[in-house]
């Protein structure tokens, strides 16, 4: 009698197939990758934005995303003006690094945005209003490789895609 089962050839070239169809894959869920960790580092951008905007309105305390390059590296914090003048690191608000295989711009008065508590932004200027981040990897594939932010001055918040 004949035992059934498959044959160490029959392994091996499913193995082998799998293998192939993994390697003509793989540029795409890299790109993927990619393109999602940019839009990801985006929206949290924005949502930190929405937060500021939120906290003020809530407490009737202005709040200011601040951008930092200091370091050599992006990064970006909420703060509340607890006097004149006086701005404090919010509490419980962790800092947040953007990755450096980005290239960032911030394109705003002082690298920072500031809310009223009327949700309006307290430091708005015609030309300095977006924050964009920009991936080289995906610019070379073609594709819409920058991500940008603007905001404006009755505080609303704006995403945009482009190359």
């Amino acid at each position: 009698m004949r035992e059934r089962g498959f044959t160490l050839i029959e392994v091996l070239a499913v193995v082998a197939i799998m293998g192939i169809m993994m390697l003509v894959s793989y540029p795409n869920i890299k790109n993927s990758l990619e393109t999602r960790g940019l839009e990801n580092e985006a929206r949290k951008i924005l949502s930190t934005l929405q937060q500021a905007k939120f906290q003020t309105v809530k407490l009737k305390l202005n709040h200011r995303v601040n951008f930092d390059n200091s370091l050599g590296y992006w990064v970006y914090y909420l703060e509340r003006e607890v006097q004149l003048d006086v701005w404090q690191e919010v509490p419980g608000f962790m800092r947040r690094s953007i990755p450096a295989k980005f290239s960032v711009t911030v394109n705003l008065p002082d690298q920072k945005i500031a809310y009223t508590p009327l949700g309006m932004v307290l430091n708005y200027s015609t030309n300095q209003h977006n924050i964009s981040l920009h991936s080289p990897n995906i610019q070379r594939q073609g594709r819409p490789s920058t991500r940008t932010i603007f905001a404006f001055a009755g505080g609303s918040v704006q995403y945009a895609k482009s190359n």
